[in-house]
């Protein structure tokens, strides 16, 4: 078995709350071989990913580049090219594609907006299968390629709506993805799992077994959502809202970002309370924490091993609020 393999199929770390976080996602069709920052590093016009990178900052709107599974030659001539927006948020996700000439295009999109889950009536809504995502970016670490790539063309074949994507983080945890349009990631994944997730996004559910969580929130968010599922057995994927998340213990000034595979600050591990509501009125209080002291980890696969900085819940405990209104998922 592969340095790869091994190191997907035979860590102790646990996958909870290690997905990307992206309220909105734009998906941009980019044939040909990707680097490791593949928005500036491929055969998409630098300039324009560079463009990309700075209108999106901080809006709520992660971009990815994607490509049909299979073999990709080194080539310039792509004369149309398909692009997706997908939005994650419980009771208003959606995803609306165009096919375009040129990827400037999207420079012109209101991200702020997007970020917030207004499409106003953007391009045409998406009718097809779930999405999946897979990443197979090689460049940027080599298990996404070597187990990535298998995997999506199995799934391809098998007549899944799959693309290959760029960077969606969590490379030790190939193969790796996203199902849209509730945004749900999974790590170490097979094709009978994402075949299983995609029966269950197909009638508006989730399935947990391996899942990373929900691109929507950050780190604390789906580390609360993740438990509340798992507490009440709930697999509607919009049944779930995170309503407020509030800082009791604030991380190190030196402290990684949450999720990341490095030793966090010397100081006492931060600490959130998460508020996670039902849609029937019942709502949670989670506690999570942020440890380092599960097993040691690569960052990615063929790094040296470290302890991870893990979410981890301490306690659920129920809350009691006035039941509330939820909006009904957007469908277009």
């Amino acid at each position: 078995m592969s340095t790869c393999a091994t190191a997907s199929r035979e860590s102790a770390e646990s996958l909870t709350a290690t997905a990307a976080t992206a309220r909105t996602w734009l998906l941009i069709e980019q044939t040909g071989p990707w680097g490791a920052q593949a928005l500036t590093n491929s055969h998409l016009d630098p300039d324009v990913g560079r463009a990309l990178e700075a209108a999106t900052e901080g809006t709520g709107v992660r971009v990815a580049l994607i490509r049909r599974p299979g073999r990709h030659a080194d080539c310039h001539g792509t004369s149309r090219r398909r692009m997706f927006l997908a939005h994650t948020a419980p009771g208003r996700t959606w995803i609306r594609t165009t096919t375009v000439t040129d990827p400037r295009a999207a420079l012109g999109l209101d991200f702020t907006a997007l970020g917030a889950g207004e499409h106003h009536n953007l391009w045409e809504p998406y009718i097809g299968e779930p999405l999946v995502l897979v990443c197979t970016n090689g460049k940027r670490d080599r298990c996404c390629a070597l187990l990535g790539r298998p995997l999506a063309a199995e799934l391809a074949a098998g007549g899944t709506e799959a693309w290959e994507v760029t960077h969606i983080g969590g490379h030790r945890f190939s193969p790796t993805l996203v199902v849209l349009p509730y945004g749900y990631a999974y790590g170490r994944a097979s094709a009978p799992l994402v075949k299983e997730a995609v029966e269950a996004a197909r009638d508006g559910r989730i399935t947990i077994d391996h899942c990373r969580g929900r691109s929507a929130w950050d780190r604390p968010g789906q580390a609360a959502d993740l438990a509340v599922r798992e507490l009440i057995t709930e697999d509607r994927a919009d049944a779930l809202d995170i309503v407020r998340t509030d800082t009791v213990r604030p991380e190190p000034a030196d402290s990684p970002t949450p999720g990341s595979s490095a030793i966090a600050g010397a100081g006492a591990s931060p600490v959130w309370v998460v508020t996670v509501a039902h849609s029937d009125g019942r709502s949670w209080r989670v506690t999570v924490e942020q440890r380092a002291d599960g097993a040691a980890a690569p960052a990615s696969c063929g790094a040296p091993l470290g302890p991870p900085a893990r979410m981890a819940v301490a306690s659920v405990a129920a809350a009691d609020v006035t039941p509330r209104r939820r909006a009904q998922a957007v469908s277009s």
